[in-house]
């Protein structure tokens, strides 16, 4: 009687894994291709975001957190105040509100530093202001006697009267890297990744803002702003701020000098290039959106 074959075995009628690895390795590849062409093209996966580099560290915290920043730190360099100032401005809010402006608090605090009108500090709309908070800060700040040789934790508590001075030591180089990069110490250090202008610019708020916190004159030209700072660590720290703007202001690009961010959602918004048009250095060209 012949013999009868037996079916394949089961593994015998499967895939060639070999071949199966081959092609999921190959899929892999496009997939990977295709989603850091989105991330660094079209920001797809990113959200908005604004870093500070300076001191060989970075620091990253949300638009509208950095545009407090931003005015903290201005204020300070208005002010002629030195850098060590806009450093202890940082911390202190980070601490306080974390660079939010807080319409509540312990007990009656508000705002930026958690400043209290039942102390002194000004009203309550008056501590809802940005540059009204941070002004009165500064004022507090330089009427403490050899402030600028104290450690934080005894500004803080001199200043703040605070109940854990202690804590805003874990926020000082934060501080100092924020500073030194919008302050014009650290150039080209302060860049935001952000979605699309949703409204045109404002030339005449924005010039007013400008005077307001930087102290610097701008010069409306439809939606081109110029400033000629006195030099170019002041260009640096006005093209700074004007990023840290950006968000709330509609700006769509800034150029110091050579040098130019430009905005938009992919990973290329995190740092300045050429541009096409270089002006002098300490000059600035602020760009906002035509909507």
């Amino acid at each position: 009687m012949p013999r009868r074959e037996h079916p394949p075995l089961v593994e015998e009628r499967g895939p060639r894994w070999p071949t199966l690895v081959a092609i999921l390795c190959v899929l892999a590849l496009f997939v990977g291709v295709g989603i850091w062409y989105a991330r660094d093209r079209i920001g797809l996966f990113l959200g908005e975001e604004c870093r500070a580099t300076a001191l060989d560290e970075s620091v990253s915290f949300r638009p509208d957190q950095m545009h407090h920043a931003s005015t903290i730190v201005l204020i300070a360099v208005k002010r002629g105040m030195p850098a060590r100032a806009g450093s202890i401005g940082i911390a202190t809010a980070i601490q306080e509100s974390k660079l939010r402006n807080l319409s509540y608090g312990d007990r009656d605090s508000l705002g930026l530093f958690q400043q209290r009108p039942s102390q002194g500090w000004g009203t309550p709309e008056q501590l809802q202001d940005p540059v009204y908070a941070t002004n009165a800060f500064y004022d507090a700040l330089v009427k403490v006697d050899g402030w600028q040789d104290m450690v934080i934790t005894e500004i803080a508590q001199e200043v703040q009267r605070s109940g854990y001075p202690e804590a805003y030591a874990d926020h000082e180089q934060e501080g100092r890297i924020i500073a030194s990069a919008m302050s014009g110490h650290s150039p080209e250090g302060f860049a935001c990744r952000l979605d699309d202008p949703t409204a045109a610019g404002r030339p005449d708020t924005f010039v007013a803002a400008l005077s307001q916190e930087t102290g610097q004159v701008g010069t409306a030209e439809g939606q081109v702003i110029r400033v000629a700072a006195p030099d170019a660590r002041h260009g640096w720290a006005v093209g700074s701020w004007a990023v840290g703007q950006a968000k709330a202001r509609n700006v769509v690009s800034v150029q110091v000098g050579g040098r130019q961010w430009s905005r938009g959602a992919g990973d290329n918004a995190m740092q300045w290039s050429d541009a096409d048009a270089p002006v002098p250095a300490g000059q600035v060209v602020i760009t906002l959106h035509t909507g």
